[in-house]
């Protein structure tokens, strides 16, 4: 048959993979959405008042953690109150609204592996709708490809936000600080009062280790 030829040509490989991969963008996006960012949870401040000063030696002493207005828990460095989520988030970087999730400690790496897979996969499907556009100053033309060109259009746009986006939080992982604290560097206490500009850069390549693994 057809199938079982296209299948020893090896046709079906590619729109086996794109199609895996939009799987696993999805699996992503709800794993991200749906998991807890870092929520700071009262039973452990206990510990964190033990680690502080081991893990940043670099923060002035007389910066004293402070209790959350809104949940009343003991914030660690670096942790924000999200009124969205109504929870304090560990290294709190930003609340998505297409996640309706906060990315913290916890999911900003899965987030960063979503964005990717995200824009492998809007790359091929911009690339097999302009491949399937062929251009003619006609009525008809147009007729017969509006949805293709706009499939494409829309594609693209997606495309710039994602790589943005992506490009711009690798970034500031490579400088080990995040989307609040490089928003709202005076308004944090142990980032305006610190003598280093960013007391948490360890060097690019230790950051992203760090990060990731």
């Amino acid at each position: 048959s057809d199938l079982q030829k296209q299948e020893e040509r090896g046709e079906l490989l590619q729109p086996l993979i794109f199609v895996l991969l939009v799987l696993c963008s999805v699996l992503l996006y709800f794993k991200v959405s749906l998991m807890d960012p870092g929520f700071v949870k009262p039973e452990e401040e206990e510990g964190e008042d033990k680690g502080q000063g081991v893990v940043i030696p670099q923060i002035p002493g007389d910066i004293k953690l402070r209790r959350c207005g809104y949940c009343l828990v003991k914030q660690p460095m670096r942790a924000k109150h999200c009124q969205l989520c109504q929870h304090c988030v560990r290294r709190y970087d930003h609340h998505c609204p297409w996640l309706e999730n906060c990315v913290g400690e916890r999911n900003h790496p899965l987030f960063i592996v979503y964005l990717s897979v995200q824009l492998v996969v809007l790359l091929w499907g911009g690339h097999v709708a302009w491949s399937g556009l062929y251009f003619e100053q006609s009525r008809e033309w147009l007729q017969h490809n509006i949805f293709l060109l706009v499939s494409f259009l829309l594609i693209l746009i997606f495309t710039i936000v994602v790589l943005l986006l992506l490009v711009s939080h690798l970034y500031l992982i490579s400088c080990n600080t995040t989307t609040w604290e490089f928003m709202s560097h005076h308004r944090i206490s142990y980032l305006r009062h610190s003598e280093l500009e960013n007391p948490f850069d360890q060097g690019i390549i230790l950051n992203l280790w760090r990060f990731f693994c």
